[in-house]
């Protein structure tokens, strides 16, 4: 960052407003007209001559410096406030510095240093022309995710009233200096609009690298999302070492090494990795190496991913992980997926699985059915990762009408699909008072090879059509239950793993996620085109 040409005394400024139009900042004379010097990259008056005459020769006053008034940075996701002024802005060159008012912030002033060429100063009370200070402002009531950025005098304060409202203005800093080289003057005040900004990836049909899978934290953290899903164990295979039970770790695997780089650096970019053991259904792996768990129908043929939940060794097997992984993923966060549990697929249930139904009889009366013993076991997971002082998660199609036995109310709703068995209109969760996740399947689901009706989606589609209020199709749920809406998760899964290679994957996915974080972000119609938008997705890199 650099240290700033000293200004000319300037003349009384014309009486200005700033008006915000479509998202930008445009200055409106009151009553004055608005004369503005042009500078060329010397920062002398372009139709001054040296020496200050004008170009005919003739002796006239050196011009006063002007600037016009600021524009808005143009960032993914777009701030949601900028108030203009005048002045050149801010821009890094050798020797400036970072600075840092409390402790707390060293990781952010770190890493906005590396990343700007900068010096990494810490806490320091004077203050230096170009500095970049960070500082927290610990407002009553704010949001934590909130920050205000100013530039103004050739420095830039980046205040909030945690360290995550800041780590997020210094991603705007950053993005503005790589797109144009200089951050505008003004003050920006911006915040998220919804406190759950994710990216979800199916690690358990596909291997992908730790490298790969590092890379894509750090585009995470750029783009300011603050959930990293990780579907580490189905069918397919079981993806991260285990100590409790080896047996079921697929050969081709993450150590619990490399898992905690991976979960350190997500904690750097505020980023909480969720975790994700779906059962009772997708349990292929865990099953493969205990064949004597494997849900049976009446005819002894297995049944494909599902654990016999009448057997009690499965849930010792399945809480031996919970428990195991919860030191792993220190977040608050545990998605225990519900999903898909082929016994509830058919006919008739109970007629089919003859010991499930023994065990809900056993358990609930002679009223008790497959669904209760289904939910019940999803509750007794939610007791497991509670334990942990953890939040769980359940995908919809997890929670059964035909069940008498309620699904525990601190379960969030993760509404990805309105064609599944079991699968309700989004409004009856949201009636009942649940707080809701939205990974609508028809713009957030990107599934490798594209599978059934499943295509890939596309930013522009999500840009345009989708909002975190669209939890099914394409129609958007009543304004009234937006706060219960917390957010959403593009996802990834890998049906046909061998469809893209991981390089694939990552351009495939570049824009869907810039959209998606753009509409979690900044509620309403967005202030530029697509084709605006993707030109900037394509300047910041």
């Amino acid at each position: 960052m650099s240290k700033h040409r000293r200004r000319a005394p300037a003349r009384k400024p014309p009486r200005t407003r700033a008006v915000v139009v479509g998202g930008f900042v445009t200055a409106v004379g009151l009553g004055i007209g608005l004369a503005v010097w042009s500078f060329g990259g010397d920062g002398t008056p372009a139709d001054a001559a040296p020496g200050g005459a004008s170009g005919s020769g003739s002796p006239s006053p050196s011009p006063t410096r002007s600037y016009p008034l600021s524009q808005a940075p143009r960032t993914i996701p777009a701030v949601r406030s900028h108030t203009a002024a005048r002045g050149p802005g801010w821009r890094p060159e050798p020797g400036s510095r970072v600075v840092v008012d409390d402790a707390s912030l060293a990781d952010e002033g770190k890493l906005i240093a590396s990343e700007l060429g900068l010096t990494y100063s810490g806490r320091s009370g004077d203050a230096r022309p170009g500095d970049v200070r960070l500082a927290l402002d610990k407002g009553a009531g704010r949001n934590p995710e909130a920050y205000t950025m100013t530039v103004r005098d050739g420095g830039v304060t980046i205040s909030g009233p945690a360290d995550a409202g800041v780590f997020y203005g210094t991603r705007t800093l950053k993005q503005e200096v790589h797109r144009g080289g200089t951050a505008p003057e003004g003050v920006v005040e911006d915040a998220p609009d919804k406190p759950r900004r994710g990216f979800m990836l199916d690690i358990a049909r596909k291997p992908y690298t730790a490298d790969w899978l590092e890379d894509r934290i750090r585009e995470l953290g750029d783009l300011k999302f603050n959930e990293f899903g990780l579907h580490f164990s189905d069918d397919q295979g079981f993806r991260i070492e285990s100590d409790t039970h080896p047996e079921v770790v697929s050969a081709d695997h993450l150590t619990k090494a490399q898992v905690k780089r991976m979960v350190d650096l997500a904690a750097s970019r505020h980023i909480t990795v969720v975790p994700e053991i779906d059962s009772p259904g997708h349990l292929g792996a865990v099953t493969a190496a205990h064949p004597e768990l494997q849900l049976r129908n009446a005819q002894g043929v297995a049944t494909r991913g599902a654990i016999d939940i009448s057997e009690p060794r499965s849930a010792a097997i399945v809480d031996d992980l919970l428990d195991e992984y919860a030191d792993l993923f220190p977040g608050g966060h545990w998605h225990l997926g519900g999903d898909e549990y082929q016994a509830l697929t058919v006919r008739d249930p109970q007629a089919s699985y003859p010991q499930l139904a023994a065990a809900a009889r056993k358990a609930y009366g002679s009223g008790g059915n497959v669904a209760d013993l289904t939910t019940s076991w999803l509750n007794d997971r939610v007791a497991t990762v509670r334990e942990h002082d953890r939040t769980p998660r359940a995908w919809n199609d997890g929670f059964f009408r035909s069940s008498s036995v309620p699904p525990a109310r601190d379960i969030e709703v993760a509404y990805w699909t309105g064609k599944e068995y079991g699968a309700r209109q989004p409004l009856e969760y949201l009636d009942a008072g649940r707080k809701v996740l939205n990974y609508n399947d028809e713009f957030l689901y990107y599934v490798l090879g594209q599978p059934q009706t499943f295509v890939y989606p596309t930013g522009r589609r999500i840009y345009e059509q989708w909002t975190p209020r669209v939890l099914r199709g394409t129609e958007p749920v009543p304004a009234k239950y937006d706060a219960q809406i917390l957010g959403g998760s593009f996802a990834v899964w890998c049906d046909l793993a061998d469809s893209q290679t991981q390089d694939q994957v990552a351009a495939g996915i570049r824009m869907p996620l810039r959209a998606t974080v753009q509409k979690l972000w900044h509620p309403g119609e967005p202030a530029m085109s697509w084709a605006e938008f993707k030109g900037l997705a394509d300047k910041l890199g």
